[in-house]
């Protein structure tokens, strides 16, 4: 009892089921992750002195891409986990069963980002900037997702914040164990474990406020704010990654993504070299796209005649002069 009360307990299910429908802890969190980056998102961007409501629009095409991209990557870095003997290919495509690469979704999400930036005139990276602590915050209320999925966890420990993982059971597929339930609360053999995700999720909230606060002291531009995300995310990302005892291809000795993470700490590192260059941050009205009234035009509702319309050049018309007042006649006798 004494053990048991030194460890926390993994869910005993992370689907729910409203009927037909089934309610995925990890898609929930993953779309609240989403809601979250977009939201701050937006708060910053307005705050550089963007247009209200951009990043919305940008979102419009670098989520789809996000997913798809993220989903790509664990399944070319993992593919034996679909494509070997006895395996379901179109589980690739089970993207609410969990696997989502991060760096898939970070690159192939850029390209989405980098079309809606063009299309309103903005520059991609002040938008990564205004984006990069939502994208961390959101990375760490997916890693919640994990926790409900059982997955991602390390090693076994004797560590009193261990995890305590249960056997899951699924009678309608028993080789379907991530949609079973825990009953009887039975521990895998290697209970309890190092809670790896949650490792994950505190060191992405602190890359989160390293980000605000340099960018707030250093006034980071040109994509150095996201650059320095990167690059807090990689260290954190590398440690934690080596600890994990899930299935991964290796390269000389290393997990995929150990050496996904050394090689991207490098490239933000020089990128942030370089970036700052650049000199100050990005002027605000580089910010407000080309699709936004210039400070001379003043808008006209759209019911209104065209000769209503003005400019703020435009003179505008003196009121006329008053005449002066008569002075009042003397009406008293001498």
């Amino acid at each position: 009892m004494s053990a048991y009360l030194a460890t926390f307990p993994s869910p005993d299910r992370g689907v729910w089921h409203l009927g037909p429908i089934p309610i995925r802890a990890y898609a929930l969190c993953i779309i609240a992750g989403i809601i979250v980056a977009i939201w701050w998102g937006e708060r910053r961007w307005a705050a550089r002195g963007g247009t209200k409501g951009t990043v919305i629009d940008v979102a419009v095409f670098a989520v789809p891409f996000g997913l798809v991209g993220g989903r790509l990557y664990h399944v070319v870095t993992d593919p034996e986990l679909y494509f070997t003997e006895g395996r379901n290919p179109w589980k690739a495509f089970a993207i609410w069963d969990g696997g989502l690469g991060i760096w898939g979704a970070i690159a192939l999400g850029a390209v989405g980002a980098l079309i809606a930036c063009r299309r309103k005139g903005i520059p991609l990276p002040a938008m990564a900037d205004a984006i990069a602590p939502g994208i961390v915050v959101a990375q760490a209320i997916g890693r919640i997702g994990n926790y409900f999925n059982q997955e991602l966890y390390g090693a076994h420990t004797d560590l009193p914040w261990g995890m305590e993982v249960f056997q899951r059971f699924n009678p309608e597929n028993p080789d379907d164990l991530l949609n079973g339930v825990a009953t009887g609360h039975i521990p895998l053999p290697e209970s309890p474990v190092h809670p790896t995700f949650l490792y994950e999720l505190i060191w992405n909230l602190l890359v989160a406020l390293l980000v605000v606060w340099a960018d707030r002291r250093f006034k980071l531009g040109h994509g150095r704010a996201f650059a320095l995300y990167v690059a807090g995310y990689t260290v954190g990302r590398g440690w934690i990654e080596m600890m994990r005892t899930d299935t991964a291809n290796h390269i000389l000795g290393l997990r995929v993504n150990v050496w996904t993470s050394i090689l991207l700490f490098a490239g933000a590192v020089v990128y942030l070299v370089l970036a700052a260059r650049r000199g100050p941050r990005e002027a605000p009205e580089t910010l407000r796209g080309k699709d936004q009234p210039g400070p001379d035009e003043v808008p006209v509702p759209a019911d209104e005649p065209e000769h209503a319309k003005v400019t703020a050049d435009a003179p505008a018309e003196k009121p006329a002069e008053e005449a002066p007042a008569e002075e009042p006649k003397n009406t008293e006798e001498s």
